[in-house]
């Protein structure tokens, strides 16, 4: 059984940085395609992020390219999110996903991922 667990959340002020990390046990990262998503208040889940199964490819919503990365480290089993110049609009509970699918044109899609962490609090104060 896969197990996903967010940590690195918190509350920040607009322009500064945060670095999420989505510890996966139970399997390995490197066999999956990994996403982030996140739910901003009183709105649905939307896609952010997502890095493809060799780790060569990455896709980015467009709200945030440029200013968040998609990393994983396959020695630590870890997937990590480096946010910077984050922005109030960024508030929202953030996501890691991991998806067994082949392909690449259902990335964004959050029912394409099968296994879910429980999410971490991100918090943007202007």
């Amino acid at each position: 059984q896969v197990q996903l667990v967010e940590s690195g959340g918190g509350l920040v002020q607009a322009g500064e940085s945060l670095r999420l990390s989505c510890a996966v046990s139970g399997d390995t990262v490197g066999r999956y395609v990994m996403g982030w998503f996140r739910q901003p208040p009183g709105n649905e889940r939307e896609f952010v992020t997502a890095i493809s199964l060799n780790g060569a490819n990455r896709y980015h919503a467009a709200s945030v390219r440029g200013r968040f990365t998609i990393s994983r480290s396959i020695a630590k089993n870890t997937l990590y999110l480096q946010m910077n110049t984050l922005k109030p609009e960024d508030t929202a509970v953030y996501y890691c996903a991991a998806s067994s699918r082949t392909g690449n044109s259902w990335y964004y899609q959050s029912n394409a991922y099968e296994h879910w962490g429980q999410g971490t609090q991100v918090t943007v104060s202007s």
